[in-house]
C-alpha cells in the first residue's frame, strides 16, 4: 500500500471521506472550466472517473511553477466578471503569477485565517497590529485582515517598517498581538532599547511570525527566535502559506509545526521521483486546493522543502503538522562540495552580533559552479571585526564565501526594489 494512503488512514475516516468527495468534485470542476487541466487530462489519457481515492492522485502529473508562469490565464476557471480580487506571488522564483479570487474564494480565505488565528490562541478579546502591507496585490495582508475580522478581534492596519510609529501606536492603542516578519521584531526590540521603552510593560503578549523561520526542524527556536524571546517575553507563533495554495499551516501554542486544514487542501510531500516521503523525511510540499473557485490547483509543487509529522499534537489536534520550511528546492546551493539552503545561512548570519544586516547573492562562475557572495553591514569596519566574521563562517560552513562590506543605505537598496513587498535577503543570479 502506498505511503500516502497509509498516512491518510491515520486521519479520522470521515476526514478522508470528505477529502475524497471534495477531490472528485474538484476534478469534475476543472475538467469543465480549466483549459490547462482539461488539456492535461487529454494529453495523459486520464479518465477522472478512475480517480476516487487520495492514493489515486498519483495518476495525475504534478503542476509546477513554470506552468503557472507560462500559462497563467489558462488556470482561470471563471469569467472575468466573477473575479473580485487579483493577487500575485512575490516573484521570488521568477516572474510573478497572478491568482484571481472570486467572492467565494475570499470567504474561503477568511475561513482559512479564522482557523489559523484560533489555532494561534487568538480570540475576540485580542487586538492585532498588522505590521505588513495590505496593498501591492499581497494576498497574505488581505487574508489576515479578513480572518481577524471573522474572529471579531480588533485590527490596527499600520503597515510595514517605521519602528518609531509602531511603538507609538502600541503605546497608544495597546494591541495584544502583532503580525510581523521576525527580523523586523528584532528592529522593534533594538529601537525600544535605544529609546528607553520598557518593552516588558507593553500590552503585546504574542506575535504571529510571517515570512521567516523562527524554529529549527526539530521545533526548537532558531537564532532569530531566541533573540526575540530572550529580549521580549512574548509567545511566538509561526505560520506558513503561499499565494497559490490560498491556505495556511499555523502553529498552536505547543510550537510543534504548522497544523494542516484538511477541508481546504490535500497535501503531499514528494521526493525527487514524485513519491510520497515518510514522516520526518524532507520532501517538496505539493498541494491540491479544495473549495477554490477562481484558480484551483491539482498536485501543485510549491518548491518548498520541509518534513511532516503525523503523531497527535499535545493541543489535541490529530491532523499532520509541517516542519519549518528547510528551503526552496530551486534555491538549493552547491558550494565547494557543500549543499546549503538560504534559511540555514540566514540562521548563521543572524547569530553574529558583528552582523547588523545582510544579503546573500548566488551566481554562476566561469566554470558553471555556484558562487556565493555575502553583502554585510558590520557593526564596525575594522580588521578585527572582519577576522571574527570570516573565522566564524569558515568554522561553521567549512567554506569561505566572498564577503563585501556595505552601508545600511546600500543594503536597503538591495533588499527593497520598487515593487518589493518585503525585504529580499537572497538574490539568485544563476542562469
Amino acid at each position: 500500500m502506498a505511503i500516502f494512503e497509509e498516512r491518510n488512514q491515520q486521519q479520522a475516516p470521515e476526514i478522508t471521506l470528505m477529502q475524497e468527495q471534495k477531490l472528485q468534485e474538484l476534478l469534475a470542476y476543472v475538467n469543465r472550466h480549466s483549459p490547462f487541466y482539461r488539456e492535461l487530462f487529454l494529453k495523459h489519457s486520464i479518465n477522472i472517473d478512475d480517480i476516487k481515492t487520495l492514493d489515486d492522485l498519483s495518476l495525475i502529473p504534478t503542476t509546477a511553477k513554470d506552468d503557472l508562469q507560462q500559462r497563467n490565464d489558462d488556470f482561470l476557471c471563471v469569467p472575468r466578471n466573477k473575479v473580485i480580487e487579483y493577487t500575485s506571488t512575490s516573484g521570488t522564483l521568477g516572474r510573478p503569477v497572478t491568482i484571481a479570487l472570486t467572492e467565494n474564494d475570499l470567504d474561503r480565505l477568511a475561513y482559512n485565517e479564522y482557523n489559523s488565528f484560533l489555532c494561534a490562541d487568538g480570540s475576540a478579546e485580542d487586538t492585532y497590529q498588522l505590521m505588513l502591507t495590505l496593498d501591492r496585490q499581497f494576498m497574505a495582508g488581505i487574508a489576515y485582515y479578513l480572518g481577524i475580522r471573522r474572529i471579531g478581534a480588533g485590527i490596527i492596519r499600520l503597515g510595514p517598517g517605521v519602528p518609531s510609529l509602531q511603538w507609538e501606536t502600541i503605546q497608544r492603542l495597546k494591541p495584544t498581538a502583532i503580525v510581523a516578519v521576525p527580523s523586523f521584531i528584532l528592529k522593534l526590540i533594538q529601537y525600544a532599547k535605544d529609546t528607553g521603552i520598557d518593552i516588558s510593560s507593553t500590552s503585546v503578549k504574542k506575535a504571529i511570525c510571517i515570512g521567516e523561520n523562527i524554529r529549527n526542524t526539530d521545533f526548537s527556536l532558531n537564532i532569530l527566535g531566541k533573540k526575540i524571546t530572550e529580549n521580549w517575553d512574548i509567545q511566538l507563533y509561526s505560520t506558513y502559506a503561499s499565494t497559490e495554495m490560498q491556505t495556511a499551516f499555523t502553529e498552536c501554542g505547543e510550537g510543534k509545526g504548522g497544523h494542516y486544514q484538511p477541508e481546504l487542501v490535500i497535501v503531499e510531500l514528494l521526493d525527487g521521483n514524485d513519491q510520497q516521503v515518510e514522516p520526518g523525511t524532507p520532501g517538496e510540499v505539493t498541494i491540491t486546493t479544495l473549495g477554490v473557485e477562481g484558480m484551483p490547483l491539482l498536485r501543485y509543487k510549491t518548491g518548498d522543502m520541509c518534513m511532516y509529522f503525523d503523531e497527535p499534537c499535545a493541543c489535541g489536534r490529530t491532523s499532520l503538522r509541517l516542519s519549518p520550511i528547510m528551503g526552496r528546492k530551486k534555491q538549493m546551493i552547491k558550494f565547494k562540495g557543500t549543499t546549503l539552503y538560504p534559511p540555514a545561512l540566514f540562521d548563521l548570519l543572524n547569530e553574529r552580533e558583528e552582523i547588523l544586516d545582510f544579503v546573500i547573492e548566488v551566481s554562476t562562475n566561469d566554470i558553471g559552479m555556484d558562487q556565493v557572495s555575502l553583502y554585510v553591514v558590520p557593526t564596525e569596519l575594522t580588521e578585527e571585526c572582519d577576522h571574527r566574521i570570516r573565522a566564524y563562517l569558515q568554522a561553521r560552513l567549512r567554506v569561505s564565501p566572498h564577503i563585501k562590506y556595505i552601508t545600511t543605505e546600500e543594503i536597503l537598496k538591495m533588499q527593497f526594489s520598487e515593487a518589493s513587498r518585503k525585504a529580499i535577503k537572497f538574490i539568485d543570479k544563476r542562469a
